[in-house]
Parts: C-alpha cells; structure tokens; sequence
C-alpha cells in the first residue's frame, strides 16, 4: 500500500514558500498558464476525448467533463481574472494599541495545504490551482477516475509553467484516482488544513463522515424556484428555462418549480420553453391536473422532492401560498441557491429574509451562482455551510488570519 505521508510532508513544506511570493509575479505566472493552456487545446481535447469515451453518453456527468475550446479559453480568461485581482494576502483587517502600548493588528494569511476532492469536473483543477496560486496556499488533488486522463494533462500543463517560474511543483500535488489516495487525504491531519469537496451529495457525506481533517461543504444544489400569484409571466418563463437548460448539470440549475395554485391556469405556457427543451416534468396531483396529456409530463412521486437532478428533469410542487412556499423549501433545500418571481414587495422581501440558503434570489436565475458571475474571478465551490465562508468560495475565503503583536519590553503582570 503507497504510503502517502512523504508527498504531503513535501506539499506543506514547499507550500510555506507560497505566502512569499510578490504579487506581480503570480500574475506572470497565471497569465503564462492562461495563454500555454490555450495553445495546448488540442492536447488537453485529446487527452478529455480518452475520459470520454469511457463515461457513458447518457451520464449527466458527460457535460461537466467535456472540454472544447471555446471553454479551454473561457477557464484561460477567468484565471486572468483571477491573476488581475488584488492579492487577498497580508490585508490589515483590524488594528489597535492596548493601554500598555502594544500594537495589535490582524491580517490576512493562507488556509495553508488544501485538499480537494472532486469528480468528473476538469476545469476544477485549473479554477483551483489559480486560486490556490494567488491566495499562497498548497493544493493537494484528489480527482475522479472518470476525468483521470484530462487532470493528469492539465497538471503537466501547471508544472510546466510553475517549473519555469522556479516555484516547487510539489505544493501542487495530483493524486493517483483510487480510494487509497482519498482514505489518506482525509486523514493527513498534520499536513493537510482543510478538505473541500465539490460533487455529488454522495460524495460530500463520505468526505464529512471520514475525514479527520476540517471540512468545508460545497457543492450539492437542490434548487427550488417559487412563482408567486403576482408574478410577470414573461419573467417566470425564461428565468425558469434559463435555470434549469442552461446547463443542467450543475449545481445551482432549477430542480424543483414551486408554483402558488392561482398560476396553474398559466401552467402550460410556463413550461412549454421547458418541453420544447426537452425537460421531463414530474408534477403533483394538482399541477398533472391542469397539464394537457404529453409525453414529458408525470405525474410525481414523493421521491421526486429534494433530489438534485443534474439532468434534463424537473419537479413542480403546487402552494397555496408563501407560507407553504417556504415550508416546502425549508424542508428540501440544500441551501445552496433558491430564487422567488414576484411583483408583490412583501413577498420578495419575506422570501429574501426567510429562504435560509447562501445565494437567495428575486426575479433573476439561479444560474448566476457562481465565482466568476460574482465578480470574484473564479470560485473554489459554492459552500453551502455557515462556518468559515459560505456560497462562492474565492480568493479572500481562502484565507484565515494571524495577529500580530509589537511591545518594546511589555511583560504582563
């Protein structure tokens, strides 16, 4: 059995090296791997070709993991982005001088080692490693088998241009695609700070149940859009689209359409763009009712609530008013992204308090959860827990702080 220990001892050692760097120079680094990343597309699409001719062409996951050149250079312009931000590193956060005249003073400085564990998703290692870059921390990469071919490509692309700039490669570590190497990054408590996942709510409790390391939760998106009995038709009908076919299998594209039953009349118009799409409809009893027959339309079962579907599907519950609105969202949420159509102030200002969720939208998709969208270059995960940081994970949430503390002699009695 590969013993993992002396990899991550190099990563935490090397990543020490990180915080160091000017910032001028990161940028030069991530312009450089922008540019070398798009001259390479034929070899990063050769490489994603063998990934996907093992995935089967009905996996949902078959989107995540394809990579064409009009989004190699969509990941090369966030990461310079990335590289034109301010550096999130040594920001004075808080200052002040105690009456025995020492000077405090709290600033920003990296996570330290961090892990990710991750699936079929091969923009994550660039997005990642850019953030990871210019926040000062270590990455250590944990991919899925299905995308093994693509993360190998990309990380040979990274070390490429790290050894040019003389940066240590081994503060950015990809793992063999095995439970082996995931069991031991769990459990790397001395080298490792923090773990992020980002994938399927599967893949985010077996993390959370066995790592010894901290967990940051990002990821699963159960979605919910609620569609009031003032809302404009117009708006609902293609915010609905565009949450949910834009790009079905991410996590903040709609799952479930709340609608209050003053709307079931206008039903049909609504989710005609949705059929014409292509969406399979899962609808209770009395939204099924005010459907005409058509071969996309189901009727739901219970099963069909509070599941991510990550694919051209789409569940409808019907209320009858906010109140229940809310409580169905309260009780299938992931927390992650939810959105209310409406004309009625009350309501969205009820909605935008009382939806518990990092990203809470009115009369706008769902689709816009997202680092880049956020203006935060690119994003690490959306998280969906409340400590440490929470929706889009960024530069300055790649961070944690230090004080500092200056005397001239101070000795406490």
């Amino acid at each position: 059995m590969t013993d993992f220990t002396p990899i991550f001892q190099s990563a935490k050692i090397s990543s020490r090296k990180l915080a160091s760097l000017e910032n001028n120079q990161v940028q030069k680094i991530l312009f450089n791997l922008a540019d070398f990343m798009v001259s390479q597309s034929d070899f990063l699409i050769q490489e994603n070709q063998r990934d996907l001719e093992r995935m089967d062409p009905s996996n949902p996951m078959v989107d995540r993991l394809l990579l064409t050149p009009s989004r190699i250079e969509g990941i090369a312009q966030e990461m310079r982005q990335v590289a034109e931000l301010p550096s999130p590193l040594h920001i004075s956060l808080e200052e002040k001088v105690l009456p025995n005249g020492l000077f405090l003073e709290k600033i920003t400085v990296p996570l330290g080692v961090i892990g990710i564990i991750y699936e079929a998703r091969p923009n994550v290692t660039f997005d990642v490693f850019s953030l990871a870059l210019k926040s000062g921390n270590g990455l250590i990469l944990k991919g899925g088998s299905d995308a093994d071919f693509s993360n190998r490509a990309i990380m040979s692309l990274i070390h490429q241009v790290l050894e040019k700039f003389g940066i240590p490669t081994d503060a950015f570590l990809l793992l063999p695609a095995d439970r082996a190497a995931t069991k031991a990054l769990l459990e790397a408590v001395d080298e490792v700070d923090v773990i992020i996942p980002r994938g399927s709510q599967g893949l985010i409790n077996y993390v959370r149940q066995h790592a010894k390391v901290p967990v940051i939760e990002t990821g699963a998106g159960i979605v919910h859009t609620y569609v009031d009995e003032t809302a404009d038709l117009e708006k609902a009908k293609t915010i609905i689209h565009n949450s949910k076919t834009r790009r079905p299998g991410v996590c903040n594209s709609l799952d479930c359409l709340v609608i209050q039953e003053k709307q079931l009349s206008n039903l049909s118009e609504l989710i005609q763009p949705l059929l014409d799409s292509g969406v399979k409809i899962f609808a209770d009893e009395k939204a099924f009712a005010s459907l005409p027959k058509h071969d996309l339309v189901q009727l739901a079962e219970t099963e069909h609530f509070g599941i991510e579907f990550l694919s051209l599907q789409l569940a409808i519950k019907t209320v009858k008013n906010i109140d229940e609105a809310l409580e169905h969202i309260a009780t299938y949420s992931s927390r992650h992204s939810e959105a209310i159509v409406s004309e009625n102030q009350e309501n969205l200002n009820r909605f935008l308090r009382e939806v518990d969720a990092a990203a809470v939208y009115a009369n706008a998709s769902t689709a816009f959860t997202d680092g880049a969208q956020f203006g935060l270059g690119a994003e690490i995960g959306i998280s969906t827990q409340k400590l440490h940081a929470r929706g889009p994970m960024a530069l300055r949430e790649l961070t944690s702080y230090k004080w500092i503390i200056r005397g001239n002699g101070q000795i406490r009695t």
